[in-house]
């Protein structure tokens, strides 16, 4: 048996220090009546046990109070928040699929002028080319420069028709774009209804673009070819970087001015305003846009030439199984058969690419809009009615920073959301 140590206390005197019980001698009550003093021993705070609940409750992920994170709707093309590229690009998709009448319709008006224009100069071409010919060696010098300054006038003035109606067609196929997204399907003769108001805003844009491009254009000439005059030898050192600049610049400003279409239909605006909205909403997603573009030309232009390579072929095989002679009226009724099929396929192929790009332009302006004024906010409260009330989603939403006007209800959004805005 242990001696015990003669300078430890006895057992009732120990401090609750020391882990050991009891304190004070153990008895049912003190001398005043009260229970008797116990110390338990100190909690644990080593490992917890398998299948033990720590005392202080299990780990949370996220603070309490806070709500989780929920991904936004998509009611229809895109879904309600800002978007990536790839819902970019789905979404043109999307929205010449379910509104095929009013998308590839506009497109088919957009590039109508212009084919049939391309068209008939082709088919004179082939069928007369030799009378063409045979005529223009009759004629003077003087007589040749009025021609060509006559089809080159005529050149210009079907590109800029051309120009005029492409522009009012982009501005109104932004409205089945805005409707998409909420899943509201959109006819060619709504659609019209719903942009019409906008038409002159969008001429009157589309001619400050054109005048300001022809103008930077001539400046450019002129300069040119006084550095030519002057350089002598050193001129196309001059010229080139010059040119270069000159290209750049006007890339730059083409992708600034790339949504005012969209601007002038879905916010009412008019050419100036909806020139000053698209430079600022534009600001600080400059490459971003820039990037979008050009993969989008890059595709329609590969897709259509792909797509005109049976044209081409079948043309060349129809000629030489129905006319192997070449005689002279086979030749040229084939000549016409194939123009026909060539600018038929082309102009289907361009109605295509236009209506794509011109979704892709569309959701780009409610892209930025949703990073910068919180259109989704409002679109959401829209989609909460229910109803469809035959008007163009976005209208009314109230531009962040525009006067006494401020975001959107319920912008900024909850803790909630991802930080995707910019």
């Amino acid at each position: 048996m242990s001696q015990q140590d003669p300078n430890c206390p006895p057992p009732e005197h120990l401090p609750p220090e020391s882990g050991r019980q009891p304190w004070g001698p153990a008895s049912p009550q003190n001398q005043d009546g009260r229970p008797p003093q116990t110390w338990g021993a100190p909690p644990q705070w080593g490992n917890p046990q398998p299948g033990n609940q720590q005392p202080w409750g299990a780990y949370q992920n996220r603070p309490a109070g806070y709500p989780a994170y929920t991904a936004p709707p998509k009611p229809g093309v895109v879904p309600l928040r800002p978007l990536m590229f790839g819902e970019i690009m789905d979404g043109s998709f999307q929205t010449i699929r379910r509104n095929p009448k009013a998308m590839l319709g506009a497109g088919l008006l957009a590039q109508a002028l212009g084919a049939i224009a391309a068209g008939v100069l082709t088919a004179a071409g082939t069928t007369s080319e030799a009378s063409i010919s045979a005529w223009l060696e009759t004629q003077s010098n003087a007589e040749l420069a009025g021609i060509g300054l006559a089809v080159t006038s005529a050149v210009a003035v079907v590109s800029i028709l051309s120009v005029f109606i492409s522009t009012v067609l982009q501005g109104a196929m932004v409205v089945p774009v805005a409707r998409s997204i909420l899943n509201r399907r959109t006819g060619f003769r709504q659609m019209w209804l719903l942009a019409r108001g906008r038409a002159w805003a969008l001429v009157r844009m589309a001619g400050i673009a054109a005048g300001a491009g022809i103008l930077a254009t001539a400046l450019f000439a002129v300069v040119a070819i006084l550095l030519v005059s002057t350089a002598g030898a050193l001129s196309f050192a001059v010229v080139f970087p010059l040119g270069l600049a000159f290209l750049a610049a006007f890339m730059w400003v083409a992708v600034k001015l790339s949504v005012a279409p969209a601007a002038i239909v879905i916010e009412e605006l008019g050419a100036l305003d909806g020139i000053r909205r698209s430079w600022s909403i534009t600001r600080g997603h400059w490459w971003r846009i820039f990037g979008i573009i050009l993969v989008v030309a890059l595709l329609v232009g590969v897709i259509a030439q792909i797509v005109m390579i049976p044209v081409s072929l079948l043309s060349g095989l129809f000629t030489g199984v129905v006319a192997p002679h070449d005689a002279a009226g086979q030749a040229a009724a084939i000549g016409i058969v194939v123009v026909v099929a060539t600018t038929v396929m082309s102009a289907l192929a361009g109605a295509v690419g236009f209506a794509f790009q011109t979704s892709v332009m569309a959701l780009l302006y409610m892209d930025l809009r949703m990073r910068k004024d919180g259109l989704d906010i409002a679109l959401l409260r829209l989609l909460e009615t229910g109803a469809d009330d035959g008007g163009v989603p976005g209208r009314g939403v109230p531009v962040y920073g525009a006067g006494s006007a401020g975001p959107a209800a319920g912008w900024p959004p909850p803790s909630g959301a991802p930080p995707l805005r910019g």
